[in-house]
């Protein structure tokens, strides 16, 4: 079989499509996997044949923050790949409507790593009041603006109208793929037929020891509890930074800040925080007492995979899914940031730390994490998907 791997080139993307590719090559199929910077230097280290993003024509076309304006890009560059190394099957990432559309046209089957949790709108049982079983956390609207994306990706690469009665169908290819467990599913969810959960699919490159020097005399100069901070976008929402800030000065607790995708900042004079931009985040999970995110999937499967307690305080995107998800599940507490939780910062880090029944359901749901075959179940089904 061959096959080819067309995520989208965020690390939080990348990096379980690379877990899948090189599963796949183990396996003894012909692998080859679009990626970018350290990651395809270490894939391509460990066998794989690995065509660098920046030798495409639009190279920005497959970065998760023009998901929704570079889907003819995408559409042209897989088209391009697929035609020279002819594949059997297609694997991509969600929110890549372009690579979806090339599949149709190349007539390929094609499988789809999602998230953490279901992003989109599913069946469930209504409770003994009537009320809905499901948060909805914008479910609707979010299938709704994928769907629209893909029909507007539709007529820019000259493709016919989707039909109405395909619903959701367009978007989970052969097989979509859950990167959680089904604990973070609403209780009682029927998941439409192609989604399954197959586990975290952790990959990182490995650390570079020269990059981490900073963190580790950060992390030398004291014992005090330690928090990994990983920022997401804002989305328009609000920045952790002055929550930051007051929680980590003068109240015995310091944290490393993962900056992701967000801008520079200097932190408040006498605050006890590093920043970093790392392209690895389990050398500082393996540190750290407690995992601070706004809800995307690598801190919120880090932190669980690490044994971890979460603080969440979820913006936009998927953020509020799997915030609710994780908070559901009682993995996590919901870290507030009003003008009036700042007056005591540090509280919820330390009631957190302190909290037993979170720690034993973060063991358990992390542990029956680590026990997924998770590359094993996906490689798995992308043969199935191939047959």
């Amino acid at each position: 079989m061959r096959a080819l791997l067309c995520p989208l080139t965020s690390p939080g993307y990348l990096y379980p499509a690379t877990a899948l590719a090189l599963e796949l090559h183990r396996r003894g199929h012909e692998v080859t996997l679009l990626s970018a910077a350290g990651a395809a230097t270490a894939a391509r280290a460990d066998g794989l044949d690995v065509h660098d993003v920046d030798a495409l024509p639009e190279p920005g076309a497959f970065e998760v923050s023009r998901w929704f304006r570079s889907s003819a890009a995408q559409y042209r560059a897989v088209l391009e790949l697929a035609r020279a190394r002819r594949p059997d099957v297609l694997v991509t990432s969600v929110l890549c409507p372009g690579a979806l559309l090339a599949a149709e046209t190349l007539d390929l089957p094609v499988v789809v790593l999602g998230l953490t949790c279901h992003l989109w709108t599913f069946d469930a049982p209504h409770t003994a009041d009537g009320a809905d079983g499901a948060d909805d956390a914008d479910r609707g609207w979010r299938l709704e603006q994928s769907l629209a994306m893909l029909d507007t990706a539709r007529q820019e690469v000259g493709l016919p109208a989707r039909a109405p009665a395909a619903g959701m169908l367009p978007l989970l290819g052969q097989a979509f793929l859950l990167r959680g467990h089904p604990d973070l599913e609403p209780q009682g969810a029927l998941l439409p037929e192609q989604v399954r959960h197959v586990g975290p699919l952790w990959w990182e490159p490995p650390a570079d020891p020269g990059r981490l020097e900073q963190a580790e005399e950060f992390l030398a100069r004291s014992d005090r509890p330690l928090a990994y901070v990983h920022l997401g976008r804002t989305f328009g929402g609000t920045t952790l930074w002055p929550w930051i800030d007051a929680a980590f000065t003068g109240t015995g607790h310091r944290a490393v800040v993962e900056l992701g995708r967000t801008e520079e900042h200097r932190s408040a004079p006498g605050a006890d925080v590093l920043t970093v931009r790392l392209p690895w985040m389990s050398a500082l999970l393996d540190r750290a007492d407690l995992v601070v995110a706004n809800g995307t999937s690598a801190p919120v499967l880090g932190a669980l995979l690490h044994d971890r307690p979460l603080l969440l305080r979820p913006n936009g995107g998927e953020q509020r899914v799997i915030a609710a998800a994780a908070l559901r599940a009682g993995v996590a507490a919901e870290l507030p940031v009003s003008a009036a939780d700042l007056a005591h910062p540090a509280g919820p880090v330390g009631e957190t730390l302190a909290d037993p029944v979170l720690r034993s359901r973060v063991r358990r749901l992390g542990e029956a994490l680590r026990q997924t075959k998770s590359a094993a179940l996906a490689a798995q089904a992308v043969e199935e998907a191939c047959r």
